[in-house]
This record gives C-alpha cells, sequence and structure tokens, in this order.
C-alpha cells in the first residue's frame, strides 16, 4: 500500500489544469472541500467544467469560483441560492447543466461503475428531455442519461489514513462518496489523519483504492 499524505492543499490540487472537469463535494456547507476551493484559485487554471450539487452560497464556496471567472460550465441541480453564478448565467458567460438531483447522483455513480448509462422516467415530457435519446421499456418512455465523471475530485471527510481510507461525518457525505469513485484523481480533505489501523474497517465508506491525495484541512 502506498502513502497518499500530501503537505497542504496546494499539492492536493497539483496537476489541475484549464479546461479541466472538476467535481466538487458538498450539500451546502456540509461536506464543502473550502480548503481546496480556495487552493484551485491559487493554481491560475481557467475554464473549469464544474459538477456539484450547487454553485455557491456563500463568500467562501464555489461562489468564489465565479468571482475569479475560472468556471466555463457547471452541471448541477440547485443553482438557485448562488448570485454570483447567477449575475454571470443572466449576462451569459457562464453554462449551465440543471439536473434533478437524484439523476445528477445516479449520472455521477454510473461513471465510477464504468457503466454507458441510465434510462430515468425523471423528465419525460419535459424541457428534460431536450437533446436527450427516448427510450420506451414496456410500454414506458424513459430518458437515457449519460454518466458523469471528473479529471479531478475535490471532496471533504472525518478522518483518514495514511493510505487514504475515509470516513464522513454523517450527511456531510451526500454526493462525497460517489464522486470519489468517478474522477481521475481523488484530492480528499480531512479534519484528522491517524495511522493505519486506527479506523474501524466498518465506519470506511470510501476505501483507499480509489484516493490519490488526503490531506488535514487548516495546515498550511
Amino acid at each position: 500500500m502506498r502513502n497518499v499524505v500530501v503537505k497542504d492543499a496546494r499539492e492536493a490540487v497539483a496537476g489541475l489544469k484549464d479546461g479541466h472537469t472538476v467535481m466538487v463535494g458538498g450539500f451546502g456547507g456540509a461536506g464543502l472541500p473550502r480548503d481546496t476551493i480556495k487552493a484551485v484559485l491559487d493554481t491560475g487554471v481557467r475554464e473549469l467544467t464544474v459538477i456539484s450539487n450547487n454553485a455557491g452560497s456563500d463568500e467562501s464556496d464555489l461562489s468564489l469560483w465565479f468571482a475569479a471567472r475560472i468556471v466555463r460550465k457547471i452541471v448541477c441541480s440547485y443553482p438557485r441560492a448562488a448570485q454570483v453564478f447567477a449575475e454571470q448565467y443572466r449576462a451569459g458567460t457562464v453554462e449551465l447543466e440543471l439536473v434533478p438531483q437524484g439523476t445528477l447522483v445516479e449520472r455521477i455513480r454510473a461513471g465510477g461503475a464504468g457503466l454507458g448509462g441510465f434510462l430515468s422516467p425523471v423528465g419525460v415530457g419535459t424541457v428534460f428531455e431536450h437533446g436527450k435519446q427516448k427510450i420506451n421499456v414496456g410500454g414506458r418512455d424513459f430518458l437515457l442519461e449519460l454518466p458523469l465523471k471528473a479529471d479531478f475530485a475535490f471532496v471533504k471527510g472525518k478522518c483518514a489514513d495514511a493510505f487514504g481510507n475515509v470516513t464522513y461525518n454523517m450527511t456531510a457525505r451526500n454526493h462525497c462518496q460517489v464522486m470519489a469513485t468517478a474522477a481521475s484523481t481523488v484530492a480528499i480533505e480531512v479534519d484528522r489523519i491517524v495511522e493505519v489501523g486506527e479506523l474501524d474497517p466498518e465506519s470506511i465508506v470510501t476505501p483507499c483504492i480509489f484516493v490519490d491525495r488526503v490531506f488535514e484541512r487548516g495546515l498550511q
């Protein structure tokens, strides 16, 4: 097994490039990797495609990326409270792909599982079906929803060991678990790093096989 601990958020985001697709965990502030989000700004990258539950709601979340104008497109389910994003969207300077929340999670899961997509009845007969393949099964119409994958996944955990086994704090798990399966590079920000063997195996939600980098938040 390899040690995946890195020094800080700056090392965790190393290799991020212009045009990359990035998944960011969090449901509002729960499970949001705030140190990682700030470190991305320091890289100077541009034209990111972001996959997240929402588009930011305060001054220390994804709103920072929109304020810096480094996002080209966001795929999310709840952009309503994101003022900075909303201004840019109305001005036509950022693209939005709006996805129902359950569909969003399942598309990420499909990407992580190596599936070609899945059939969903959600959105049939609405604007959500535009541009999608419709398939009839047993007399019922379904939409073919395609998988989502990313170059990087940035998520927030509770504890990790040096191998990269990760636990989460209750509902702060949210989208983080599934995002950690669907990206080429997975960097996890945690509250605490413990010795290998200290974590209860039954409490490990994201096993080390999915994790490339882990760091303890607040360390500079």
